[in-house]
Parts: structure tokens; sequence; C-alpha cells
């Protein structure tokens, strides 16, 4: 097979080759602050007495909630660099064959009533019926604004840290799979549990805007990521790769939510490598880790201390409550992905 004709998986491109393409595509320039790089969650361009916050990010995996998840999910990029996400756009590609008015319709007004819910402005973007797909798409593009003085990157990881995470995992993929296999689900568990999974789009939430403000409030915070495709795993190893820094979690600490445990055990998944939007990781000065903890639980936000910054020759590591310890790595492809592979073998 020649080199570059390997068939990729479906999901996040690799991180190897997806850095390949950064350096070899992307441009420089003097005002872009913060360009692509595998672990930051928006560019930053220098417009003068602030700086300028991009971002764009897909929705593919949900149809139902698809215009609240796509303005959640950008907004979160944008609040994840200190940041307020001001204005939106979207890209929305409908299904030949499917789109009714009415179908459309609703997507519209998912999008226009999340952007009133965050104060975001809903000004533009691309509306057409196209095919080879088979679902409703929205590629969602965030644009906001931060003080310089305010501004939060991956890549300010400092070695001895701490590494905070809110909410607990996987919030993003217990509300889809609730959503998509609802009537088996119902037969396995209670309605009450069914809806309360579905639910969880909204309580604990997938947005993580209310925890960042709270964040970047303290000084010292000096990175925050959201763990989304590819889970709580690769969301820990592009944060530390964006620092240049390693990496050390304890597994006991993390909270993985009882429901999405639930769900993980009938479908045979792993809630590490399962989207995880809705939990938000927060790298700050040890110091200031009891103080936010603190200001957390004040505002009814569970959060935890997970882990902590370590030298870059330390690797990447999970630490277990005996001791055991093991490489911690990332998810090749997220496992909603092999969720939905099941769903479509049992049609």
């Amino acid at each position: 097979m020649k080199k570059g004709s390997k068939i990729l998986p479906t999901g996040k491109l690799p991180h190897d080759v997806l850095h390949k393409f950064i350096d070899r595509y992307t441009a420089k320039s003097e005002e872009v602050v913060v360009g692509a790089q595998i672990g930051e969650d928006a560019a930053v361009i220098d417009i003068g007495d602030k700086y300028l916050l991009a971002k764009t990010d897909p929705i593919t995996f949900v149809t139902d909630e698809i215009g609240y998840y796509a303005i959640n999910i950008n907004a979160n990029d944008i609040a994840c660099m200190g940041g307020i996400p001001k204005w939106f756009l979207a890209t929305i590609l409908l299904p030949e064959g499917k789109t009714t008015e009415k179908i459309a319709d609703s997507i519209f007004s998912q999008l226009s009533d999340a952007c009133k819910q965050l104060d975001v402005v809903f000004c533009g973007g691309h509306t057409e019926i196209t095919q080879g797909i088979d679902k409703p798409i929205v590629v969602g593009h965030m644009l906001g604004e931060v003080e310089k003085d305010k501004l939060v990157t991956s890549g300010q990881a400092q070695v001895g840290d701490d590494v905070i995470l809110t909410k607990g995992i996987a919030i993003e993929a217990t509300s889809i799979i609730a959503r998509e296999s609802a009537e088996k689900l119902a037969s396995l568990f209670s309605s009450e549990l069914v809806e309360q999974c579905k639910n969880y789009i909204y309580d604990p939430g997938i947005s993580v805007f209310k925890e960042a403000r709270l964040a970047v409030s303290f000084e010292h915070i000096h990175a925050m990521h959201d763990p989304t495709e590819g889970g709580l795993a690769t969301g820990l190893i592009e944060l530390a790769k964006a620092a240049n820094v390693g990496l050390r979690v304890e597994q006991d600490m993390i909270e993985v939510l009882p429901e999405c445990k639930l769900l993980c055990d009938v479908f045979d998944l792993d809630p590490m490598g399962l989207i995880a939007s809705g939990s938000l990781l927060i790298v700050c000065q040890p110091s200031v880790s009891p103080l936010l903890l603190e200001k957390f639980e004040e505002h009814n936000v569970y959060a935890g201390r997970i882990g902590k910054i370590m030298p870059p020759d330390f690797g990447y590591k999970m630490i277990s409550f005996d001791g055991e310890e093991w490489e911690l790595s990332c998810y090749s492809q997220d496992e909603i992905i092999k969720y939905f592979k099941k769903l479509e073998k049992e049609k």
C-alpha cells in the first residue's frame, strides 16, 4: 500500500496526520495570536484593543435538538479561551428527498432560541438541500471577544499545576444514547431514568459557559479545554500536547456519572472515550484549586481535582487507586461511533 493511501477511521483525524497538515498548510501572520494547533479550542486574532476568537464545529451525531447542540458546542470553545461568544453563522445541510419546510423551520428555531439564551447574534450562514447525506448536519461558526489580559489557552499549562474536571463524564454521550435508543432502554430501566438521561443535554448540561466564566474570575488559571470527540482521555492529551507537558491522572478521582455508567454497561462502551461535551478541564496553580472548587460548590457545580501537570518526559499516565500505572492514550475513534455502528447492525 502506498504511503498516505491507508483508509482513516471515522472521527477526528489522527493527531500525527493532523499535525502534519497544520504545519504544511496553515498560514502564519502577525495578527494571528493563536492559530491552528492540536488542543487549542479557537483561533485568536488581534483586532486592536481586544482579541477576536473564531471557532467552527459541526454537529454530526444528532438530529434531535441539533440547533441547541450547534450553539453550545461552539460557544464552549469560545468560553474555554476566556471569551464571550457574540456572533454565530451556520451552514445547514439538509438531506435530499427527506427535507420538509417543517424540518428546516425546527432547526432555525432551535438555533435562534439557543442564541438568545447566550445573548449571541445569529447573523448569517448558508443553507442547502444536498446529496450524499441521510440526516441534517449543522456546521457552526462562532465568533467571540476576549480582553487581551484575560485570554486563556491550553498551551499555558505549567508543570506542577492541578487539573480539575467539572461535572463528570460523559454528559453529551449519555443524552445522545438515551435519545437514539429510548425504546430499548425503556425495556431495561424506568421511564424516569430514560427521561433523565435524555435531559442530560440540559441538566447537568452540555454548556460549560457558566463554569468557564467562574474560573476566569480567578488569577492563575493557566489553561482550559473542553473534551469533546474522543472523550476525556483524548481531551486530556490534546491539552497536554498544546503545552508540551506531561500528565498524571488519578483514575479514582474521575467522576463517571452513574447514568452514563449504566448506558456504557448496556452497550459495552468505555466512558473515557465517549464524546464528553459538558465537562470542562481547568488547569490552575495548586494554591487556587481549593478556592475554585469552593466557588463551584457555591454555584452548585460539581468539580474535583483529577490530576497534575508533569514534565514532558513523564508522558501521559493514568494511576489507579492501588498504584497501578499505565499510559493514557487517545481514542482513534470515539466510542459513540462504535455505538452507532452497533445500531446499524441491529437494523
